[in-house]
């Protein structure tokens, strides 16, 4: 079976997507969508990823709970910072932040992760010196981020992913 479907979770992703982007299940797009899956699969063999070893399953979906409510506070915060306009002085800037987490499928997680909270962007990784650069809309506190990113993501990411 890994023969034909060497990634079968991420060939049934594709063609999920592929047809979910193309709002049909018509014959002629399940097929093209198989045929899509089947070659992206055998591509993706060929980059040789390193194996995903997901050790606490628990505390993976605490996590997923811990983001969608952070993202929410965050797009509130966001929200009335943008609404309280010239009232309050809002100062960007760039946090750069010391992990211990190297497993890339956990970097990635923690990529996602402060991309997708309003205010922040990943900006780079240096991976000799594992220092993260992130820059942050509202910066108020550095030392408060660097403990956010450190402690409620890059911990349970490095407990999750062996």
């Amino acid at each position: 079976m890994r023969r034909w479907l060497p990634y079968p979770t991420l060939s049934l992703f594709i063609l999920a997507t592929w047809l979910v982007l193309n709002q049909s299940l018509e014959p002629g797009q399940l097929l093209l969508g198989a045929v899509l899956a089947l070659v992206l699969g055998f591509a993706f063999r060929r980059l040789q990823p390193p194996r995903l070893h997901i050790r606490n399953r628990r505390l993976l979906l605490t996590l997923t709970v811990r983001v969608v409510g952070d993202i929410v506070r965050s797009n509130l915060a966001l929200f009335r910072a943008i609404l309280e306009g010239r009232s309050r002085e809002v100062t960007s800037g760039f946090v750069p932040i010391p992990l211990e987490l190297t497993n890339p499928y956990g970097l990635a997680v923690l990529a996602c992760i402060v991309t997708a909270t309003p205010g922040t962007i990943w900006m780079s990784y240096e991976s000799q010196d594992r220092i993260l650069l992130i820059h942050v809309f509202d910066l108020v506190d550095e030392n408060e981020w660097i403990g956010t990113i450190t402690d409620r993501y890059a911990r349970p990411l490095q407990e999750i992913f062996v």
